[in-house]
């Protein structure tokens, strides 16, 4: 029976005994493995690589806590911006994926070829330094986590067990074994998702607030804004975007320079793009519930500052309870897990690019040492941040405000790459591409300008 006879014969014709209900039920579900085969299934979540992790690692614990501040700080107000940086972030990861498909190589080295060196080397050590400092929050902020469900363990214990646990698996795992980990550890970021439904939340102001932008151009919003654009919107994802595309092609046989630059097949392209799109889309939903758990219950109740990510769930237990103050405090460890090799693989890949160093996460420790000595010394200063008296929040806004000045400078690059017909031959930008990317790098140029005013 075809779908529509069955929707006319479920509201026309109701069933008027149990054996005719159960009867419509069998045709429907026939109807559904007909229409939606698990093939179908399948072969989405083969679709989904790097681009799901990439979305996924842009909810880091600093990004937890920059949404945690704005939900506590203004309630619902804010709740449009998870709205409204979809489709830019979502833009400009597109752009970055394509750029490594069709070139076969990573953003850096894409930069060293087509622009003076002073602006390669200018881009990668400001990354470098935004990676670590937010590295080092991450850090601190799954310690502090573990503490909370742990608390006879000791802070500095755990700040070298994270950093040692994530460095031996980054460097001597399997990569692709590696990178599926990495690709099922996004599933704990519905922690926050769930949490949600654990507490009583006004949804029509929800809804109002999604729908209708609302600010007031305070100093602290501003900040706050430019805090969430360049923790949303991040110079190590551009970078860590590009270079996962290369890997993922390394990974199917194309080792060399010439296998990766033949043409790009559509259904190559039209995979990515459901991988990027659904990685971004699954970063701003988790962004929507953090902010709006926040609002519901700190801002409720008058706690309006929120230093850190782990503060936040440690404000949430006297307000929700035990079981969705844990699902929180474990989403700021599982996402960190998630984060902190992308922080410090993103820092890699630019230097070893830039430096014409050998580099992967396919190769073994003996065939890149430089690549792997840049995420060690990248993980020892994100450790050792922890421990030299920076104010844990000075570091989180220092590193979103830095990715955020960081972030226009690095996009005018990509946009100029993605629209040369000499580069990506047919695999161009279109014009709504560069439009939206053009108003991206406007957007997040007028929030750094409003921050140094406001300062």
């Amino acid at each position: 029976m075809k779908p529509e006879r069955v929707v006319e014969r479920l509201f026309k014709a109701p069933a008027e005994s149990l054996e005719e209900g159960v009867e419509i039920i069998e045709e429907i579900e026939m109807v559904v493995r007909e229409e939606v085969p698990l093939e179908r299934v399948s072969e989405y979540k083969k679709a989904l690589g790097p681009g799901l992790i990439t979305g996924a690692a842009d909810d880091d614990p600093s990004g937890i806590a920059t949404y945690s501040q704005a939900g506590a700080t203004y309630g619902f107000q804010f709740l449009w911006l998870s709205f409204f940086t979809f489709p830019l972030m979502a833009v400009a990861q597109e752009m970055c994926a394509r750029i490594g498909l069709v070139t076969g190589r990573g953003l850096a080295a894409n930069i060293r070829l087509y622009y003076p060196a002073w602006v390669l080397y200018v881009c990668t050590a400001l990354l470098f330094i935004a990676n670590t400092l937010n590295l080092g929050a991450d850090l601190g902020a799954m310690a502090k986590a573990m503490q909370l469900l742990a608390p006879s363990l000791r802070f500095d214990f755990l700040v070298a067990a994270f950093a040692i646990g994530i460095l031996f698996a980054q460097i001597f795992m399997d990569y692709a074994r590696y990178a599926q980990y990495l690709k099922y550890l996004t599933v704990v970021l519905f922690a926050y998702v769930a949490t949600a439904f654990f507490i009583q939340v006004d949804w029509h102001q929800v809804v109002l607030s999604t729908l209708i932008p609302s600010i007031t151009f305070s100093k602290t919003q501003v900040l706050l804004i430019c805090a969430v654009l360049g923790t949303t919107i991040s110079p190590y994802l551009f970078f860590w975007q590009t270079s996962q595309e290369v890997e993922e092609e390394i990974l199917q046989g194309k080792r060399t320079l010439r296998d990766r630059q033949h043409a790009v097949p559509q259904t190559v392209l039209t995979k990515m793009r459901l991988d990027v799109w659904s990685g971004m889309f699954v970063s701003n939903v988790v962004m929507f519930f953090i902010i709006v758990v926040a609002a519901a219950t700190l801002h409720t109740h008058g706690i309006t500052n929120i230093a850190t990510a782990d503060q936040a769930a440690l404000a949430l237990r006297p307000l929700v309870g035990e079981w969705a103050y844990f699902l929180f405090a474990l989403g700021i460890i599982g996402t960190g897990l998630l984060a902190i090799p992308v922080l410090a693989g993103s820092a890699a890949y630019a230097i070893s690019e830039s430096f014409r160093w050998r580099l992967g996460l396919y190769r073994k420790l003996k065939e890149a040492y430089a690549f792997y000595g840049v995420i060690i010394l990248a993980m020892f200063v994100g450790f050792a941040i922890n421990f030299i008296g920076l104010d844990p929040i000075k570091a989180l806004i220092y590193s979103s405000v830095l990715n955020g000045l960081i972030a226009p400078v690095v996009l005018v690059l990509i946009v100029r790459l993605a629209t040369r017909k000499d580069i990506m031959k047919r695999h161009v930008n279109g014009k709504l591409s560069t439009t939206v990317a053009w108003l991206t790098i406007g957007l997040m140029v007028v929030s750094g300008v409003a921050v140094f005013v406001t300062l």
